[in-house]
């Protein structure tokens, strides 16, 4: 009350908007009366600033403090932040409400702080001539500062393409934003995890019912922070929330590339998805090689910050380099022929209380169908077996060492799904029957310009799991600082649980080095994109579960929601009962009243729902966010179109 009596001082009201905490609404239309919104003269109304501090944890798990609009939708947030973050492609992105652990007992206010501070950033985020260390977001009125973010849409580079280190100077990197006078390395380099205590902390769900309860906590994008009780200097998680990742590129998403890989890194070491022991060594010397060059590269980067490029090189290198790209074949094939595979496979049919093991059979694999027959001489008469592959679940099943090359094959059919084994006789053979699997279960055949790409990193994924140890190397190796317990996630410590630790840490160490020399000769950014690559190749990648009653159903089970299809699991053991594409979907709708969902899909096949633990309107916005993200294209315009992003995903806009 004493600014209204001192005439000297000025204060900007213009951020201030009135809140209507009974209602849970705020009176954003200034042209309308008090009347018009239905208030009355007993109403309790809150004039208070729009724009709050939110401390937000970033993918890297630091935490940053931010300024952001709680009056605006989630979804406007997180593209407010993502532009000053300079992260492309902000639909991707949300933000979820940190997960309880549910074995840890209730901790005091004060413990929790301490444990989040041990992960603040280094040195803070300063807003140009505000004197303090908060990082504003999104557009303000009046003399809050704002950033618009350096958003590129040119051919120009921004990042090295080598390193992922920014092509000017640090100014010229972030443009406007606030970060240029702060810290912004932080946000495109990658950060040791620097002791075992860190990890041990962190909660690590324990079964499928654990992660699908962490799915409870992701906000409603159509709605504000404040209308979903969001209070100010709360910590809220930045994650990726959908698991289709649109034209990756180095030149230009050095910042988007790290925090992606952080966010599987940290899947990875959480025990959020499984890996088998092998992968999880790959894993590790992913890690190991990307933190040396994380380091060397930070200290080339400060010796040497301004870098020349050539627009039309940089351009024409560009086209060579992006995650869905690669170097195409100079040689085209016959376009008037869709390939085929053909060749001795040896296939198996589990069923219950059976003893039969894999039988050969020459198999052939025409557009999206594979024949069997009992032997080659016979393939040009009936099939002893034949399967189409559109709409299956494809998992591999793979043991390096144990030259295990197996491809497990769910097909729908009418009463749910068949099971099928598929075992091949070495790496070669594998990759090119597993690329042609995947490509037949989107409905598409090897013909399809994506085929021998999808070989080709399959076959990169294995040989990086390869082991070879250098007797000449590794004794001097071994006594590296390579921090062993900080790479491999703590399932793999335990099974070394009765020897000693100083044996543990040599004998993983030696482990990590063997299969750091398949990636030695990786840059930093090729290592990070090869490491998101490897976890989009776990066969549980891109899942979100949710815990769910199907009509008809008796108990409860797993509803799961991947980029192109719904699935049907069993909660105890994770296995697909049923599944849908969404290619096949005709429309979806939602109850509101029983909270239950209910998706249509040709052939009058009907699939309802209601989901026990969570808003149905959380999985509704699943559905329609991947929906919205399929339509995206290349040639489009960079702006997002929100209105159709609520219209798919709101359910009542």
């Amino acid at each position: 009350m004493d600014l209204l009596h001192r005439p000297n001082v000025k204060k900007d009201w213009s951020d201030h908007a009135l809140w209507w905490e009974k209602k849970k609404t705020w009176l954003l239309k200034t042209h309308w009366t008090l009347d018009k919104y239905g208030i009355q003269a007993d109403a309790k109304l809150q004039f208070t600033p729009q724009h709050k501090l939110l401390r937000l944890q970033l993918p890297n798990m630091k935490y940053v403090k931010v300024k952001v609009n709680f009056s605006d939708r989630v979804f406007k947030a997180v593209s407010d932040i993502c532009k000053t973050f300079n992260i492309r492609h902000p639909e991707e992105l949300s933000l979820l409400r940190k997960p309880r652990d549910p074995t840890k007992k209730k901790k005091k206010k004060l413990d929790d702080q301490c444990e989040d501070e041990a992960l603040e950033l280094e040195g803070p985020l300063i807003t140009p001539g505000s004197g303090t260390d908060v990082l504003y977001i999104g557009p303000v009125k009046g003399n809050i500062y704002s950033s618009p973010g350096l958003y590129s849409k040119t051919m120009t580079p921004t990042y090295d393409s080598h390193d992922g280190s920014p092509l000017s100077p640090t100014s010229a990197w972030f443009g406007d934003s606030a970060l240029s006078e702060g810290n912004p390395g932080i946000l495109a380099v990658s950060q040791p995890i620097t002791s075992p205590e860190i990890l041990a902390k962190m909660y690590k769900p324990q079964a499928l019912l654990d992660k699908a309860k962490i799915n409870q906590g992701w906000l409603d994008s159509s709605r504000s922070l404040m209308e979903q009780e969001v209070k100010e200097n709360e910590a809220l998680l930045l994650r990726f929330k959908y698991y289709s990742f649109f034209d990756l590129n180095p030149k230009y998403d050095a910042i988007r590339i790290n925090q992606l890989y952080e966010q599987s890194k940290w899947a990875i070491l959480l025990e959020e998805i499984e890996c088998t022991e092998e992968e999880m060594m790959m894993f590790a010397a992913l890690q190991y090689h990307i933190n040396k060059l994380s380091i060397m590269s930070s200290e080339n980067h400060l010796n040497n910050s301004d870098k020349e490029v050539d627009e039309v090189d940089a351009a024409l290198s560009d086209l060579e380099i992006t995650l869905e790209g690669g170097k195409t074949s100079t040689v085209l094939g016959d376009i008037t022929s869709i390939p085929e595979l053909a060749d001795y496979i040896k296939v198996f049919k589990p069923k219950k209380l059976t003893l039969k093991g894999y039988k050969p059979y020459w198999c052939t694999f025409k557009d999206t169908s594979i024949s069997c027959y009992k032997s080659k001489e016979e393939s040009n008469g009936t099939p002893a077996h034949q399967m189409n592959l559109r709409g299956c679940e494809v998992t591999p099943d793979v043991n390096i060492s144990g030259q295990k090359f197996n491809i497990k094959l769910l097909i729908p059919v009418a009463e749910g799904m068949n099971e099928i084994w598929l075992r091949c006789d070495n790496e070669k053979q594998y990759a090119h029957w597993m690329a042609a699997c995947r490509l037949a279960s989107k409905g598409k055949t090897m013909a399809d310009s994506s085929y021998n790409l999808e070989v080709q990193n399959i076959l990169s994924f294995l040989k990086m799991q390869h082991l070879n140890p250098d007797p000449q190397l590794m004794p001097e190796q071994i006594t590296t600082d390579i921090n062993p317990e900080c790479l491999v996630s703590p399932r793999y410590l335990k099974k070394y649980k009765n020897k000693q630790p100083g044996y543990i840490r040599d004998l993983i160490t030696a482990r990590i080095l063997e299969a750091h020399q398949n990636v030695a000769q990786m840059s930093l950014i090729e290592a990070k994109m090869r490491f998101i690559q490897a976890w989009q190749s776990l066969p549980e990648f891109g899942i979100t579960h949710f815990i769910a009653r199907f009509q008809g159903g008796k108990k409860e089970e797993l509803i799961g929601i991947a980029y192109n299809r719904l699935i049907r699991m069993d909660a105890s053991t994770g296995d697909a009962i049923k599944t849908w594409r969404f290619s096949n979907m005709k429309q979806w709708n939602v109850n509101w009243e029983i909270k239950m969902v209910t998706v249509e899909f040709a052939d009058d096949v009907r699939v309802s729902f209601i989901c026990t633990e969570v808003d149905c309107k959380v999985v509704h916005e699943f559905i329609g966010g991947y929906i919205f993200l399929s339509t995206r294209a290349k040639d489009q315009n960079e702006s997002l179109d929100e209105e159709m992003f609520y219209k798919l995903t709101s359910g009542w806009v």
